[in-house]
């Protein structure tokens, strides 16, 4: 409920009660309405129910394997997320006083891991998410913002969240065992099978499903923290298993629930810096390097507007006309996060929608983001513990999270605009059916930009849509052309 609906209808609008101390006249906890204890409370909700990203992050990025064969290490993986989250949900904070936590955005990391590592090394493809955040910050900085904004129709931008929540449920179903692909010797044109013989078996699927139902039983419940909490306790399952079961410890895949000796380590800060910042253009050239740097950038930017005014909306920081004042200030500190996440090895930063968490808590200031970060910061020390949570027990969060992109943006889309319609849904199916984000922007833009010609509507697409339609066409075509 706003603090207006306690308000006299011919009351006098009453002035904001005056600052405590300094640190309350900082971040402007008593003119925003809110208090010390909900600050903390905010802070805390909001961290509980984003957390599982220290455990997420990881097996994504973890999974996968650059041109040269080489994998990055779990624990130097949960150190840089953690330690990256702590400084931009921080930095945000303090600066640009808004509740609105930061961490690896999913998706994201989904494009990094899939699709630019296997075609460079990794240094070259965090040094193309440092490339996408400078040029976030330069958007922002220059005014062109807008710009961008309204070149890509608001229907499209949401086909392209839902088709990334679409794609990071299928990651989540794929590395958890669920579904698995069919061999080529089955000489068969379905790809993929229900678990490894087309049934489920064995206990790692059990905890899987077991994960499923609680996390969406939790979110059905608006249980705050759901997705922390099913993690947990299907991690303290997996563990009981593993120390009953005779179990192959390959069975539960990348990590083995089993109890460290020590759960306290020192942080492994090895993959601090270690980018190229144009290494991966003199791998895949400069067109393609300019298309994923691209799609890094939609992936960030876009997603991170919506969140931030939802977020904003809900915490009543926007003012008569639904404008954020120090908007830019936000969205600047936005690139700086996306950069700073390349830079960290952890794959792009952005704000997390469970922000809500905390708003929903009391939060309405920075303050409460310090309280976030500083979690974050504790979590460092607690990297035995977070890698040795199993797939298994991680992965459900991925199909929640996917359900809940589609649900928030799907009915924003205007069905009865074929023209924005058949592109939206191009952009969202073809996402996981080719298990590229790219490909799935690429198509769904050159969609828009020739069935809005073919209605005679061509003087609604933005010049932009048109270059960047051209450059797509131009990036499938250079197979034919010999280009590749």
């Amino acid at each position: 409920m706003s603090s207006s609906a306690t308000t006299p209808v011919d009351a006098t609008e009453q002035p904001p009660p005056a600052p405590k101390n300094g640190f309350d006249r900082y971040f402007k906890i008593s003119e925003r309405g809110s208090t010390v204890a909900r600050e903390i409370r905010g802070g805390f909700a909001t961290f509980f129910a984003m957390a599982y990203i220290i455990v997420l992050n990881p097996i994504i990025l973890g999974s996968a394997k650059d041109m040269y064969g080489h994998q990055l290490d779990h624990g130097q993986l949960v150190t840089a997320t953690a330690v990256t989250a702590a400084f931009t949900t921080l930095l945000m904070g303090v600066i640009g006083n808004v509740p609105i936590a930061l961490a690896a955005g999913l998706g994201v990391n989904t494009v990094v891991a899939l699709q630019l590592a296997p075609r460079m090394s990794w240094p070259d493809a965090m040094g193309m998410v440092i490339l996408a955040g400078f040029i976030v910050m330069l958007l922002v900085a220059t005014g062109l913002r807008e710009r961008v904004m309204n070149a890509v129709p608001f229907g499209l931008r949401k086909g392209i969240a839902i088709g990334i929540g679409l794609f990071i449920m299928l990651i989540g179903l794929v590395d958890s065992g669920f579904v698995t692909r069919i061999p080529d010797v089955a000489h068969t044109t379905v790809p993929l099978q229900l678990g490894l013989d087309g049934h489920l078996n064995g206990w790692p699927v059990l905890v899987f499903v077991l994960g499923v139902l609680l996390t969406l039983a939790l979110l059905v419940r608006k249980v705050p923290g759901a997705i922390l909490i099913s993690i947990v306790a299907m991690t303290v399952l997996a563990l009981v298993i593993n120390a009953v079961a005779d179990l192959n410890p390959a069975d539960w895949g990348l990590t083995v629930p089993k109890w460290p000796g020590n759960p306290v380590a020192t942080p492994d800060f090895g993959l601090i810096g270690d980018v190229s910042l144009f290494g991966g253009f003199h791998k895949v050239g400069i067109l393609t390097g300019v298309l994923f740097v691209f799609t890094v950038l939609l992936s960030s930017f876009f997603d991170a507007m919506g969140t931030i005014m939802g977020i904003s909306d809900e915490a009543h920081l926007t003012d008569e006309n639904g404008q954020m004042p120090g908007i830019n200030k936000v969205l600047f500190l936005d690139g700086l996060a996306v950069a700073s996440g390349g830079f960290s090895s952890s794959s792009a930063t952005t704000c997390f929608v469970e922000s809500t968490a905390g708003v929903g808590e009391g939060a309405r200031t920075g303050f409460a983001n310090v309280i976030t970060g500083g979690l974050f910061g504790l979590a460092l020390l607690l990297t035995p513990v977070a890698t040795m949570v199993p797939s298994q027990a991680a992965t459900p969060a991925l199909v929640a999270v996917g359900f809940l992109i589609l649900s928030g943006g799907i009915r924003a889309i205007d069905w009865d605009d074929w023209t924005i319609a058949v592109p939206a849904f191009i952009t969202m199916v073809m996402m996981p059916f080719t298990y590229s984000i790219t490909n799935g922007i690429g198509m769904g833009f050159i969609a828009f930009a020739v069935l809005r010609v073919v209605a005679g509507r061509a003087k609604e697409v933005p010049v932009a849509m048109y270059v960047v339609a051209a450059v797509f066409v131009f990036y499938y075509l250079m197979p034919a052309l010999g280009l590749t």
